[in-house]
C-alpha cells in the first residue's frame, strides 16, 4: 500500500542529533562528558521530527518509541525531556540552536504525579500558570481542555477522588498547558483493559491533532497500540559491535505504507495490511 492521501513535510520540529549516553565504570553513575573505562547505553542515537501537511487538515505528529526491555528506552526518554543530559550530542525543539530543557517538553509518567492536597482545577491552575500570566486566560484554557476530554464536573475534586483513567487525562491536560506542543508519555497502555486502551488510543489522536505543531511520543512494549495511532515508529536496539549500547536501528514509515489516518474510520479495510505490519515488527523485534 502507499500514503492513502496528499501530504508533505515541512521543518523539523524535534531533532534527536548524535546523542550518546554513558555510564560510569561501575556503572552507578550518568555521565555528562566523556571519561575513560566508560560503559555506553546510547550510541549515536539520530532521529527527527518534522511537520506533517496535509490540505485543509490539521495534523499533529504521532511517534512511537519502541524496543525490547533493556535497551535504554527510559534513558532516551529522560534525555528527550530535558530531565537528563547525554555525554554528547543534543536534542533541539521548533528549530532552537540550544539543547531542550525540562519544562519545554510535557511529560506523563505511569503514576500521573498530581498533587494530592489540591483538587484537579488546583494542578491545573499550577500548570497554567507557568505560560499564562492572565489568570482569566489560564482558566479559560483549563476549561477548555477539561470539557475536550470529558472531565470538566471532576474540578472540584482530589486526585485520590479520580479513578486511574481520569488521574491520567488530568496529568495529560497539566503537561499540554505546561509545555510547548511537545508531550512524552511513558507506557499509557500498561494495565489498561481493551476497552480502556482504545479509549486512550482515541484520545493520544485528538491531543495530536489539536494543533499542527504538536508532537506525542509514546514509549511503550505494546507494537499493536503502537501501529494503531502512530505515524512513524522508531525502534531501539544493540547498535553493531557487540557493546550491549544502543540505537535507534530501525524506523517505520506508516504513512507511505498507507497505515495512517484511517484507523478509525475503516478498520475493517486497513485491518490485513496493519496485521502484517505488526507481525513485521515484533519478528523484527528479535534481532532487536
Amino acid at each position: 500500500m502507499s500514503a492513502l492521501y496528499p501530504y508533505s513535510y515541512g521543518d523539523t520540529l524535534l531533532k534527536i542529533d548524535h546523542v550518546y549516553l554513558s555510564a560510569s565504570a561501575d556503572g552507578n553513575s550518568l555521565l555528562t562528558k566523556p571519561m575513560p573505562g566508560s560503559r555506553a547505553i546510547l550510541t549515536d542515537v539520530c532521529a527527527e521530527i518534522k511537520k506533517i501537511k496535509r490540505p485543509n487538515q490539521i495534523q499533529g505528529q504521532m511517534v512511537g518509541l519502541l524496543g525490547p526491555s533493556g535497551r535504554g528506552k527510559t534513558q532516551l526518554f529522560r534525555i528527550i525531556s530535558g530531565l537528563n543530559k547525554p555525554t554528547s550530542g543534543q536534542v533541539l525543539i521548533n528549530g532552537k540552536a540550544v539543547p531542550v530543557v525540562a519544562g519545554e517538553v510535557g511529560v506523563v509518567a505511569q503514576d500521573y504525579p498530581l498533587f494530592a492536597h489540591r483538587t484537579v482545577m488546583g494542578n491545573l491552575t499550577l500548570a497554567a500558570e507557568k505560560k499564562e500570566k492572565d489568570a482569566k486566560t489560564a482558566h479559560e484554557k483549563i476549561m477548555t481542555f477539561l470539557n475536550e476530554f470529558g472531565i470538566a464536573d471532576k474540578i472540584n475534586l482530589y486526585p485520590a477522588q479520580l479513578s486511574g483513567g481520569q488521574k491520567q487525562r488530568v496529568a495529560i491536560i497539566q503537561q499540554i498547558l505546561s509545555s510547548s506542543y511537545f508531550l512524552l508519555m511513558d507506557e499509557p497502555f500498561s494495565g489498561l483493559d481493551i476497552i480502556m486502551e482504545d479509549k486512550m488510543l482515541q484520545l493520544i489522536m485528538k491531543i495530536a491533532n489539536m494543533d499542527d505543531l504538536n508532537c506525542v511520543i509514546v514509549v511503550t512494549h505494546d507494537v499493536t497500540a503502537a501501529a494503531s495511532v502512530c505515524d512513524h515508529i522508531w525502534a531501539l536496539g544493540w547498535t553493531p559491535g557487540g557493546d550491549k549500547s544502543s540505537s535507534i536501528v530501525k524506523t517505520y514509515d506508516l504513512i507511505e505504507r498507507g497505515l495512517c489516518w484511517e484507523q478509525w474510520q475503516n478498520m475493517a479495510a486497513l485491518r490485513p495490511a496493519l496485521t502484517d505490519f505488526i507481525k513485521e515488527v515484533k519478528n523484527d523485534f528479535y534481532t532487536l
